[in-house]
């Protein structure tokens, strides 16, 4: 094997970054960040420099299954076409649905959208995009006319004033954080605004933090509108020349007196009076959003609050000027290009209009075409509950761990006649219900295409030889399209598949539409292979270029101008007496969706390797809780059991747990089982970050923290959470009730065979007990249990498994629970791209590194993806206070 080079893109969010994978000789593979991406300029987080770790085949679903047996593709595919054939023969074609993902290339998700809407002739494809984005949509769509962000990422760097609001930006976005603190580092008097309830590790660079109510972002937003129409600030030349409905859009506004908008965003005047200013007095203003405005009631509401105060000001689609969403998935905005969602056609054209249904149908010669939205994410679900949906076909996302009321939707997936799952993974929670499994490609395997949130597009390229008899999810597709008896899925490779998405944009378009990358429509093979970072749109006939939007007007409604949307605020407070706590989900920093990528990552896992619930400390105290007590959040819908994490970053009253852990690598840490399925009413997307629930402490005799080199298996423990490790696994344990013979149970749970003699300690009147087994100088497993949650040193107790134990001493470490002084305990995990703990930053701020900087030259800390560097700070803090005292 010839040592190479590959260009792709990164699989993780919407940032888009370029990523250059090198195969060497030996088929050893290690990633870096793409100097030439326009998106990261060679930055890459702590998720993408781990990409090289979750390539392995463990746990790959390498061949088609039917009912669990191992079958051919030949007998899948006949059986997959057969039976949605069937179903709609008998129910019509509303009776089957596509459940599709933003991790689908966008060849991928044009095949799965074209075969739907076009052939089976129902909009009943809906995609996990609805989940992050759709409210982004639809609020683009009622004021644009068509769903289109106007700016560009460099827009955050040429700005005066970029505000974030629900977007935790360090965590979720973390390379456009560094650009922006890059930029603000470089030019100090950029000022920066956080928006969000929870004091996140965004608020590091913020100038203002609004540590604002749930859902209080309307009533905020609307105050803002009403501000700016009685300040120098409104552009009157830009509202009457560009736009439509302003009158209405202040009036409603206006009528939103001081004090409900205090009570509403639960902020002080004077932080409000501040924003006002800020917002007023700086022309060169972004509005950064995501999940915290999309997943609402209320979210379309929060979007189109947000573009009035930027059509008011005319700040928009000029250089630092507009408001901008940043997406949540790596292709969530290639899937908006070719309809993946149930309300939208291919192009960004629109299924409630005859004239777009006409032009699709005519370009694709479809014998169909969808003449109504098909079934959103959460009431698709409730169809296949109900039995209208009869045939279901799940791709590349995993609904049973992320969407609202998952146990139903477990129970739903579990009684549906036909389910089939296209996934990398062979067990999943939503896999283990599957009558059809079909196995797909993954990152280093797939060929396609992915647009990023500034319409950038970009290419992601296989580096992998395709393991087993995986295939390309278009392929699937294809292949079950043509033996239901359509003749329009004759594709041979995804370079045909774009050639057809691009001139489809172009067919009939001549600027009506703002999706146009016509200039690809002839795009063959080896310029497809070659294809550069382009942004759209890129009509035919045009040069290459960068694109904003609307600065001279130009919208995309039938008049050519924007809609100034009137909303009314509306109430924050979901709790009662029942359940008194506000729950917020969200994602952290070095895991994504449901982890069966980045939890094969050992150096993932080790900064934050369980589930926890941020909680204020008053509210701790009055529930008795300690910091890593485990605590039980319940809801009407559902509960789970989550470690607690006191910290003042959380308000009072509220919350957060992140949305990643699963049946598979957790005893009952699916928070989505908690999460009402209430949705926006204009976009249908769920409200996850404002739930009702219950907190209470959850008791149990005895608490453990265990090591092993082999996979655990400990679905006997009452509460578990296991992830990987270097040279094996960590795991977290709690049992109501003791175990009579903890020896026995380490050899059934851990694998370890009789003959090997177990090294132990045991305290009867502390409750301490440690048991280690070694085979040679290797440690096998070790487990250490307390009555209260275990204090043992787990980064140093997870090093122990690659350590060398023929030194005696070395064992009775183990054994004492603590690591000897030739082997310091680097601390908890900070910088997962180094590995560096908090106790060695500790140290370096003793000998002398007094910020950030210092602590990067001393330990590479902080100088990779940054996402860290606000935890250090911190660190660096509270060394320097208590040396103070």
């Amino acid at each position: 094997m010839m040592e190479r080079e590959v260009k792709t893109t990164c699989p993780y969010c919407g940032v888009g970054c370029g990523v250059i994978a090198r195969v060497d000789e030996a088929g050893t593979v290690t990633v870096k960040g793409d100097p030439e991406h326009p998106a990261n300029f060679g930055r890459l987080c702590s998720k993408g420099s781990a990409l090289a770790e979750t390539i392995d085949l463990d746990g790959r679903l390498l061949h088609p299954e039917i009912d669990g047996r191992q079958a051919g593709w030949d007998e899948a595919l006949d059986l997959v076409a057969s039976r949605f054939s069937a179903t709609i023969a008998e129910h019509g074609p509303d009776a089957v649905a596509f459940y599709v993902s933003g991790q689908l290339l966008t060849e991928d998700y044009y095949v799965a959208n074209k075969l739907m809407k076009g052939f089976i002739g129902s909009a009943n494809i809906d995609t996990n995009s609805r989940l992050c984005m759709s409210s982004s949509v639809a609020g683009h769509r009622r004021a644009f006319g068509s769903d289109t962000v106007p700016g560009l990422y460099e827009d955050l760097e040429l700005a005066d004033l970029v505000i974030l609001t629900g977007s935790n930006l360090a965590w979720c976005h973390p390379v456009i954080y560094q650009r922006l603190a890059a930029a603000k580092a470089a030019r100090p008097g950029l000022k920066i605004v956080v928006i969000d309830p929870r004091r996140t590790m965004t608020c590091d660079i913020a100038d203002l933090h609004l540590a604002i109510r749930p859902d209080g972002d309307v009533a905020l937003f609307m105050g803002l509108l009403a501000h700016l129409a009685a300040s120098p600030a409104i552009d009157q030349n830009y509202i009457g020349a560009h736009t439509e409905g302003f009158g209405t859009a202040f009036a409603v506004a206006a009528a939103l007196t001081s004090n409900e908008l205090l009570e509403r965003t639960g902020l002080p005047a004077m932080q409000v009076r501040e924003f006002f200013r800020l917002f007023e007095t700086t022309e060169k203003v972004v509005t950064c959003y995501s999940q915290g405005v999309n997943q609402s009631t209320s979210g379309t509401d929060k979007v189109n609050a947000i573009i009035n105060c930027h059509l008011a000001t005319g700040r928009i689609g000029r250089p630092g000027m507009g408001p901008f969403s940043l997406t949540g998935q790596p292709n969530a905005m290639g899937g908006r290009e070719v309809g993946g969602l149930a309300n939208m056609l291919a192009a960004h054209m629109a299924i409630e209009n005859a004239e777009d249904r006409d032009r699709v149908q005519r370009f694709w010669n479809a014998p169909d075409i969808a003449s109504k939205p098909g079934l959103k994410a959460v009431d698709l679900f409730r169809a296949v509950e109900e039995g209208r949906v009869k045939a279901l076909w799940i791709m590349a996302t995993n609904p049973v761990v992320s969407l609202p009321d998952a146990r139903r939707v477990e129970a739903a997936i579990a009684a549906c006649p036909f389910v089939v799952v296209s996934d990398m993974l062979r067990e999943t929670d939503t896999t283990r219900h599957a009558h059809v499994l079909l196995p797909s490609l993954g990152w280093g395997e797939k060929d396609g295409t992915v647009t990023n949130s500034e319409r950038r597009i970009s290419r992601q390229r296989p580096f992998l030889v395709s393991p087993g008899e995986a295939r390309a999810d278009w392929w699937q597709m294809a292949e079950v399209g043509r033996r239901m008896g359509f003749s329009a899925f004759d594709y041979t490779s995804p370079a045909d598949i774009f050639a057809e998405h691009a001139a489809l944009s172009a067919f009939e378009n001549e600027g009506s539409r703002d999706f146009d990358i016509g200039a690809y429509a002839e795009t063959e093979a080896p310029a497809y292979e070659a294809l550069k970072p382009f942004q759209w749109p890129q009509p035919s006939g045009t040069e290459k270029r960068e694109t904003r939007y609307f600065a001279e007007g130009g919208f995309f409604h039938p008049d050519r101008k924007a809609r100034f949307i009137a909303v009314e605020a509306p109430a924050t407070d979901r709790t009662d007496s029942a359940y008194p706590f506000t729950l917020n989900t969200g994602r952290i920093r070095d895991q994504w969706h449901t982890m069966t990528r980045t939890g094969k990552s050992a150096r993932l896992s080790s900064h934050i390797a369980e589930s926890f619930a941020e909680i204020h400390p008053r509210d701790a105290m009055e529930l008795g809780l300690t910091d890593a007590a485990l605590v039980q959040i319940e809801s009407g819908y559902g509960k789970a059991i989550i470690r607690a994490l006191v910290t003042d970053r959380q308000a009072r009253g509220s919350v957060f747990v992140p949305m990643h852990w699963s049946d598979q690598n957790s005893a009952e840490a699916r928070i989505s089982a908690v999460v009402k399925p209430a949705t926006d009413p204009v976009s249908g997307q769920p409200a996850s970050k404002n739930v009702a629930v219950a907190v209470s402490r959850y008791r149990a005799a005895t608490y453990g923290f265990a090591v092993s080199m082999a996979k655990p298996d400990v679905a006997d423990a009452d509460y578990w959470a296991l992830a990987k490790a270097d040279g094996g696994w960590r795991l977290e344990l709690a049992f109501h009730d003791g175990i009579e013979d903890w020896t026995t149970w380490c050899r059934k749970s851990f694998g370890i065979a009789d003959h090997i003699d177990p090294l132990g300690y045991a305290d009867r009147q502390s409750g301490d007990r440690r048991i280690a087994f070694f085979d040679g100088e290797r440690l096998l497993a070790a487990l250490f249990l307390a009555r209260e949650p275990v204090a043992v040193a787990r980064n140093w107790a997870v090093s122990q498994l690659t350590a060398d134990h023929s030194n005696l001493r070395r064992r009775f470490a183990i054994i004492a629970g603590r690591p000897g002084a030739d082997r310091p305990d680097p601390g908890a995990t900070v910088c997962s791209c180094f590995s560096v703990g908090v106790n060695q930053i500790v140290a370096a701020v003793r000998s002398g590194c007094r910020n950030v900087e210092a602590i990067g030259n001393e330990l590479k800390a902080g100088t990779n993806c940054g996402s860290c560097r606000a935890e250090i700070r911190g660190i660096i803090n509270a060394c320097v206070a208590d040396a103070a005292e």
